[in-house]
């Protein structure tokens, strides 16, 4: 029975996405040399990685597919001893979750109760295959409530909170040093002007550190688990941000980064723009819908 609901459960992301995605609408590169590369050959690359980031674009569906293809490729490789962490779910969320993993509640439940994206169907084929298959699944993100008082208190004002309260993020004082990360970061805000201080930088490290905390307390209890970390793309372009933050919580960890983008020279990527930003990057098709 387990073995059939595996079989439809491997289906479930074309039915899920509504679309038919082949290989002609996505394009997998290795930065380093600059060729067309398949997931299989990234899985074959994972015996020498202990995390593998996979930066989206949360409203590509393609990408999400390709996740799934990748987490299922490490599934079959690591029988035992393969691993989801998720952007998506709150750690304030843990015990929901492992709730739903473990069939004490129902999905609706999950959904509800978990604060599930609304776009959680296309995350949920790899949330099933992790639960057919008795693997975790890591809420790894610093519950948005206290991003949003960093945003507005800064980094200080999270002393006040109980020591419950703080059991959900990385360990206090969060590292927020300036340099390339930082630069970025005021760029992408459009200029020092926009951002308005330094709060806003300052909670985007606090996403960033408990998504690395999390995966670095959960590689310390799990020896030799590959840990798929799915994330937006901007927190781990250039190995700055979540993927900085675990090599300081875990300075041993090896790393793999995966970054996928919609379109831009489909065909013929630019490799000046390209070449640093991870180890492969995935262009998808524009042609194809996203999500809303």
């Amino acid at each position: 029975m387990k073995s059939l609901l595996i079989l439809l459960l491997i289906g479930l992301p074309s039915i899920v996405l509504g679309q038919d995605i082949s290989p002609s609408h996505y394009k997998i590169y290795s930065t380093t040399e600059q060729k067309l590369v398949t997931i299989k050959n990234i899985i074959d690359q994972s015996n020498k990685i202990d995390v593998l980031f996979f930066g989206e674009e949360h409203n590509d569906s393609t990408a999400h597919f390709l996740e799934f293809t990748l987490f299922k490729g490490l599934v079959e490789k690591y029988p035992n001893q393969a691993a989801l962490s998720m952007e998506m779910f709150q750690t304030d969320c843990q015990l929901v979750l492992n709730e739903y993993l473990n069939g004490l509640i129902r999905e609706k439940n999950l959904l509800t109760d978990a604060r599930a994206w609304p776009n959680y169907k296309d995350y949920r084929p790899m949330v099933e295959l992790a639960r057919l298959n008795h693997l975790p699944v890591m809420a790894a993100n610093a519950p948005s409530r206290y991003t949003n008082m960093v945003t507005r208190n800064g980094l200080a004002s999270l002393q006040q909170l109980s020591a419950q309260a703080k059991s959900y993020l990385a360990p206090l004082p969060i590292d927020t040093a300036t340099g390339a990360y930082y630069d970025k970061f005021v760029k992408i805000m459009g200029g020092h002007e926009a951002m308005a201080g330094m709060q806003i930088y300052q909670s985007q490290n606090l996403w960033d550190a408990t998504m690395a905390w999390s995966i670095a307390q959960f590689l310390k209890i799990h020896s030799g688990f590959k840990v798929l970390q799915l994330n937006g793309g901007f927190h781990s372009e250039e190995k700055l941000g979540a993927v900085a933050q675990l090599k300081k919580y875990a300075p041993k960890a090896r790393v793999l980064t995966i970054a996928s983008y919609s379109g831009d020279n489909f065909d013929n990527p630019d490799w000046a723009k390209f070449k640093t930003l991870a180890d492969y990057i995935i262009l998808t098709d524009t042609k194809l819908p996203k999500d809303q």
